[in-house]
């Protein structure tokens, strides 16, 4: 798909007329970068399908097409939970490494996907961290979905990053947590009932009442919809939110730790 929309772009570019260069000014990106969309070694944003469209009146090929590309910048073990996550009327993700992605800043999302072994080239880095902030626009759909993150306490404490992004991190939960449809919890390191030690995972609720469960580990992902399945991780994430802080005193908890940093 990237390697088809690359062609498409070439062409359509090469029948405005337009060098590299010149089409570069045009969209705000350096003719290199252009050459990369074309041989389909980088994937462009959204924003950047949308003015390439403009730019080359391409009467809407290349905007039929941005889906698809948006969705290459995913690695491939996401890519379905991507797509259900931009419809779904609810989420309710459990976190035990990492701050859950649709609370990452931009820092602190280029820290982690940094620490993967075998190392992440540059440019595969750059693509992850545009879809992972991409994601991010969950906050602004209208109607707002119920969304419930449920977060361990040592991610609190582990700086990724280094210290300031970590801070910079809890900021930016604390600010997304001030939205009416989201609730932050943390599970305190010293709960002796702790019904999570099996890992992290998701819960989908999507129209029509329809419940789907996500897990992810080692770079392998699963997506369950038996309703077996699917209700016991439910109930599990219930008696999650039962054991942690509650949303007010996971606030004041995260409040605490900046008043440390």
């Amino acid at each position: 798909m990237v390697a088809a929309f690359g062609k498409q772009l070439k062409l359509l570019r090469q029948r405005a007329g337009l060098e590299r260069e010149a089409f570069g000014r045009l969209v705000g990106y350096s003719p290199s970068s252009i050459a990369s969309f074309e041989q389909g070694r980088r994937i462009p944003s959204p924003r950047a399908i949308e003015k390439a469209d403009r730019v080359l009146d391409a009467g809407g090929v290349l905007m039929a097409l941005k889906d698809e590309v948006a969705r290459a910048q995913y690695p491939a073990f996401f890519r379905d939970m991507a797509a259900l996550e931009a419809k779904a009327v609810g989420l309710c993700e459990y976190a035990i490494q990492v701050a859950p992605g649709l609370l990452q800043t931009d820092e602190y999302a280029q820290a982690v996907l940094r620490q993967r072994r075998p190392v992440l080239d540059d440019g595969v880095i750059e693509e992850r961290l545009t879809g992972r902030l991409a994601r991010q626009a969950i906050y602004t759909r209208r109607p707002a979905p119920l969304l419930s993150f449920l977060i361990e306490e040592s991610v609190l404490h582990r700086p990724i990053g280094g210290r300031a992004v970590l801070r910079g991190q809890l900021e930016q939960i604390l600010l997304v947590a001030d939205n009416r449809n989201v609730d932050v919890q943390i599970m305190p390191t010293d709960r002796e009932d702790h019904v999570g030690l099996d890992g992290g995972f998701t819960m989908i609720d999507m129209n029509k009442g329809k419940r789907l469960a996500y897990t992810e580990s080692q770079e392998a992902s699963r997506l369950y919809s038996d309703h077996v399945k699917v209700h016991e991780l439910g109930a599990r994430y219930g008696i999650l939110r039962a054991q942690a802080l509650t949303p007010r005193e996971s606030l004041s908890h995260i409040e605490g730790l900046l008043g440390e940093t």
